[in-house]
Order: C-alpha cells, then sequence, then structure tokens
C-alpha cells in the first residue's frame, strides 16, 4: 500500500477540488490518501464518493489551527464525530478569526507598498468556507508582487513578519483533547518544520503524550531535514507513538509537496483506522 495521510483542496487553501485531489492521488500510485483541509469537512463527502467510484481508499480528516504561547501549531484529526458541538464552535472561532483579520493584512501591506483589494483576495478563496494566509499570498502572485506563495510568506505573511496579524487559534493541548473528545486521532503535522523545535521540544510532546493522549506526529514531511526525522522517528519510538508521512499536498499551491512525496507505513494506518473504530 502507499499511503499518503494530509493533503489540501480548494476547500480550504489547496487548488484541486477534493475529487480531482482524489483522482490525482491514483494517478500518483496512491492507495490511500487522507483529505485535511484546514478547520472545515466540507469537502470529505464528495472525495470520499470519488475514491468510492474510482478505487482508491479515503480516510476523512481534518487540520485544527492550534497554537502554543510561542506560534501557530497544526494538528491533524484523523475520524471522529464530525459534528460534535465542541469541536464544531471552535472550528467557527477559528475561521472567523481567519476572515476578521484580512482587512488588518491588507492595511499592513499598503503600509508596505503592496496594495491589494479584498476583491482580488476574495477571487483567489474558491470553495474555502475562510479566507486564510494562503488566498492573500495568491493575491499577490495575481498581482506581480511575489512569484509565488513560499516568496509571500517568507517576505510578508509568516508568523512574525511585517505583514503578519495574530488570530484566534486553539490552544493545543485543548485541541487535542477536543479531537479526543470527538472521538478522532489527534496527530501533530510537521512538528519541528522549519526550525521549529524550539516550539515543540521533546518534553512538551513527552507531556502532550502523558497528559493528554496525543496519539503520533508526521515524521516524514518536506519540511523535516534528514536528520529531524531520524530524531523524530527516534522519539516516536520512545514515546510509543505513531510517526506518519505526507505530502501535505496543496495541487498548485504549494512546490515540491506533490502527491505521494513522503507516505505513511501500512501498520501505521491500521493503527489509526483501528483506533477510529
Amino acid at each position: 500500500m502507499t499511503i499518503d495521510l494530509h493533503t489540501h483542496s480548494n476547500v480550504s487553501d489547496g487548488t484541486d477540488t477534493p475529487a480531482e485531489l482524489v483522482r490525482n492521488a491514483r494517478s500518483a500510485g496512491l492507495n490511500t490518501v487522507a483529505l485535511t483541509d484546514h478547520d472545515t469537512f466540507d469537502g470529505l463527502d464528495e472525495a470520499v464518493a470519488e475514491g468510492e467510484r474510482i478505487g482508491i481508499q479515503v480516510i476523512r480528516g481534518m487540520e485544527l489551527s492550534c497554537g502554543t504561547d510561542r506560534e501557530s501549531v497544526h494538528l491533524l484529526m484523523y475520524g471522529g464525530n464530525e459534528h460534535d458541538p465542541a469541536l464544531q464552535s471552535e472550528m467557527a472561532k477559528v475561521r472567523e478569526g481567519r476572515s476578521n483579520r484580512l482587512r488588518p493584512v491588507l492595511a499592513k501591506l499598503a503600509e508596505l507598498g503592496y496594495p491589494l483589494t479584498e476583491e482580488s483576495v476574495l477571487a483567489q478563496v474558491g470553495d474555502s468556507p475562510s479566507v486564510g494566509r494562503p488566498h492573500i499570498a495568491d493575491a499577490l502572485i495575481a498581482a506581480g508582487y511575489v512569484k509565488d506563495r513560499t516568496e509571500a510568506f517568507d517576505r510578508f505573511l509568516a508568523d512574525g513578519g511585517p505583514a503578519h496579524v495574530e488570530r484566534y487559534t486553539i490552544d493545543l493541548p485543548h485541541g487535542i483533547d477536543l479531537v479526543n473528545g470527538a472521538g478522532g486521532v489527534p496527530i501533530i503535522a510537521h512538528p519541528w518544520g522549519r526550525g521549529r523545535e524550539h516550539v515543540l521540544p521533546p518534553d512538551y510532546l513527552e507531556q502532550l503524550v502523558r497528559d493528554h493522549d496525543l496519539a503520533g506526529f508526521e515524521v516524514d514531511h518536506q519540511d523535516h531535514d534528514p536528520q529531524t526525522r531520524v530524531e523524530l522517528r527516534a522519539l516516536a519510538g520512545r514515546l510509543g507513538v505513531l510517526a506518519t508521512g505526507s505530502s501535505d499536498y496543496h495541487g498548485t499551491g504549494k512546490t515540491d509537496h506533490d502527491l505521494g512525496v513522503n507516505t505513511t507505513a501500512p501498520e501505521v494506518l491500521a493503527e489509526i483506522i483501528r483506533r477510529i473504530g
């Protein structure tokens, strides 16, 4: 089996429709793909239906926007009750916070000499239920200010960047509790990506496993260099948690994250499915 457990459609910040994503996953040689759009389950029914039609397993998932007192952290959820009231309430707050910061971000960009209209950003949103930084990045690309999303984030939109505006995020331990409370499997996405080990050091990850039943974290991800992967895999083994691998595919919205570029072992998927029940 070839398994990719972290992908995005145009229901959040990818460029493929959910059905297109599933078809592209099969073309890439995958047997199993998880759709994990940001703070929404809206594309899952379409993805699952397409998977059943063409014969590829689709895992229902979501990527929840969480954070610590230092920086944002993304938490993957697999399975569980998508209608859980507590989870849905927090997801709605996240989406509202994301949309409400559009005007402040545009004001900062204008001050920096890169004006955009709200309409130019909204034109990039597609089927997403909220407006996110990737959509602002796409508007910057369309205006000719940057060449791709990576440059947009590096120059303007990243946490702490000159056009960054804080928004509501769920405290990470609470986010893990929400996912567990809804019967899902919580996995931290790219925990040490781009030198972010200081945000989630080993002792803190151990605390999350011990006190909040964190199920595991991504190890094989494009934002992790080979040494980081070795260290994270060893840590997962020591803590007795799941180590996943995935592409974090966004279609044309993110370079070097092709479907199947990193994969999850079949026995890890089997354990996730067992826990989903």
